[in-house]
């Protein structure tokens, strides 16, 4: 199966969002001080090395290089840079700043080891730690200083950073300071080993930030199985993912585009952050479309979402040829493939189901390493097949499509031809009831207010003219049954274009009654539009015994939508030529079932 994220990603035209992860694209000839380095600073990604100078001492240096330059001394506690040009007339300047910050460092160095041996100082460790970073800086400064006066070498920019120092300061809110520490390793206590192979990236954590975002890591952290390692794989985790839930645990920003939605989805179930969940759901809701519904339903029900599994649905519903000839349709599993077909509100004719299922059966085949014969196509298919209604097909589409293409046995072929040619049809293993795309609620109008006995049939058919008042769609008819107690009908239902004489929807079909006075749904294999005032036939050929009929017919009969107000007017008139003898009177046909 491709990757669905790649499918997702190439079926939105937006441009794809970075994560915010440190990374970046700046280029310089000299510098790159994208990266994060330790204590959040930037590290100089350059053949001219530099290093923060932390004491007194160092600083010093620093100011004193800065007033060669006619730089003004950083203030404590900024990150700030002191920029020096290194030059041939500048190179003596470079050592003996330098050679003072080594000398300087040297005291500090051994006081703060003294302060912690006698434990009198509570950082004592910290001003350990900026004297090693003082003479290290010292280091440095003289190698820095020496390469940039090479003979032919060109001057180069020398950039010292002063420690992160005091950097709570200036963050003025418990959010600014959250979001500082994230993918930073200033106060870090874990880090994360994410993705696997090459990709794998270490990304620092702090498990307090953690544990207060999220239960996972809390029982993670604090649990009674708690790990005590300060590096944690996580082989099975996207770093893009990782750092967009890191990310919001620290600042609450969202950061998810159409490369890492999915990833990032997962990672936010894994670790149970509802809200980002939320999020991602909600970013996916905003992008579906028609060519990427079937992708997007397979990942909703992994995900188990199941009220983004229900959009995708009715969007696959509204837009169903579209959705089948999408590129990612033939990758779903045989699951969700299911689920679509046994849905009886898809809109598209059953002979481009078919031939929709057989491409994804040819893909299927492919990803279990088969030859994609017909005998495989249908193995493959198992339980699908079944759904697909052949029934509701004209015996032409039948003809040239699934009659020939193997899949179906040839007792299930004539089975079916003898269903679309004889009457009374014999049983089929196929579905037969018709699919409905039409959303909305069923309604119906009744035209009689009397039922009476005896109404035979001798194979004419009974016909009722109607026109409406607004565009409607009508799915089937409500029809008499029997007098004499349970019996079977066979009927063939039609809506005639008055004018043209079209046939515009019909129905071979049967029905069974119960012997009551009540009506019975027999329904077309497809919704018949009606425009307003234009003048159609509804035609029933019933065979089978005597049946109920309607009196006390209404010529108009109006039905109004309960939620809306919505006024629906019919308008009945007696159909001339070869009728049975139904009228607005008295007759059969006494139910209209639409949707508006």
């Amino acid at each position: 199966m491709r990757c669905c994220a790649c499918l997702f990603q190439q079926s939105l035209q937006c441009s794809p969002s970075k994560m915010a992860a440190g990374e970046s694209n700046s280029r310089s000839s000299c510098l790159n001080l994208s990266n994060p380095g330790p204590l959040g600073n930037a590290q100089a990604n350059s053949g001219v090395h530099s290093a923060p100078a932390g004491n007194a001492a160092s600083a010093s240096a620093a100011g004193r290089l800065n007033r060669t330059t006619g730089s003004t001394n950083p203030q404590p506690g900024l990150d700030s840079d002191v920029v020096v040009r290194a030059t041939p007339n500048t190179e003596h300047q470079s050592r003996q700043a330098a050679s003072q910050s080594a000398a300087a460092a040297a005291p500090a160095s051994s006081a703060a080891a003294g302060a912690g041996a006698s434990g009198e100082a509570p950082g004592s460790s910290a001003s350990n730690m900026t004297a090693a970073s003082s003479a290290c800086s010292a280091d440095t400064a003289a190698i820095s200083s020496s390469s940039s006066s090479l003979p032919g070498s060109p001057a180069s920019v020398l950039v010292y950073r002063e420690p992160v120092y005091n950097w709570q300061a200036t963050k003025s809110t418990v959010k600014e300071r959250f979001a500082f520490l994230f993918n930073n390793e200033v106060l870090s206590d874990v880090h994360f080993l994410v993705g696997k192979g090459m990709g794998v990236q270490r990304i620092p954590a702090h498990r307090f930030a953690l544990a207060v975002g999220s239960a996972v890591f809390d029982a993670m952290f604090n649990g009674g199985m708690a790990t005590t390692s300060t590096e944690i794989e996580l082989p099975d985790v996207e770093p893009a993912a990782f750092l967009a839930l890191l990310k919001f645990l620290y600042s609450d920003e969202v950061q998810i585009g159409p490369e890492t939605v999915m990833t990032t989805l997962y990672t936010a179930k894994k670790y149970a952050v509802p809200a980002l969940e939320a999020h991602c759901v909600e970013f996916l809701k905003k992008n579906l479309r028609a060519d990427n519904a079937f992708m997007l339903l397979t990942q909703a029900r992994l995900f188990d979402e199941p009220q983004l599994a229900s959009l995708c649905l009715e969007n696959i519903d509204k837009n169903t040829a579209d959705a089948l000839a999408a590129e990612g349709f033939t990758d779903v599993d045989l699951d969700t493939l299911v689920a679509v077909l046994e849905r009886d509100t898809l809109g598209v004719r059953e002979v481009r189901l078919f031939g929709a299922a057989v491409r994804w059966a040819e893909a299927e085949t492919q990803r279990q390493q088969l030859q994609p014969t017909p005998e495989n196509k249908r193995r493959v298919l198992g339980k699908a097949l079944g759904l697909i209604r052949f029934p509701l097909m004209t015996i032409e589409e039948f003809a040239a499509g699934p009659a020939q293409s193997g899949i179906l046995t040839d007792r299930e072929v004539v089975s079916l031809f003898l269903h679309f040619t004889v009457n009374p049809k014999p049983h089929v293993e196929f579905i037969d009831r018709p699919r409905c795309c039409l959303r909305g609620k069923e309604c119906s109008i009744t035209r009689f207010g009397q039922v009476e006995s005896r109404w035979g049939y001798s194979g004419t058919s009974d016909r009722i003219r109607f026109s409406v008042n607004r565009r409607i769609f009508v799915v089937g008819f409500g029809l008499y049954g029997s007098i004499h107690g349970p019996t079977d009908y066979q009927v063939n239902i039609q809506i005639i274009h008055t004018d043209s004489n079209t046939v515009l929807g019909q129905n071979d079909t049967g029905f069974s009654c119960d012997g009551t006075a009540n009506t019975f749904r027999v329904m077309f294999k497809e919704p018949v539009e009606i425009l307003p005032s234009v003048n159609y036939i509804a035609c029933a050929t019933l065979k089978g015994p005597d049946s109920h009929y309607g009196t006390k017919g209404m010529r108009k009969v109006t039905h109004e939508a309960p939620a809306t107000g919505t006024k629906t007017c019919f308008t009945f008139c007696y159909a001339a030529g070869n009728n049975n003898g139904t009228s607005v009177e008295d007759g059969q046909i006494p139910e209209v079932i639409f949707y508006t």
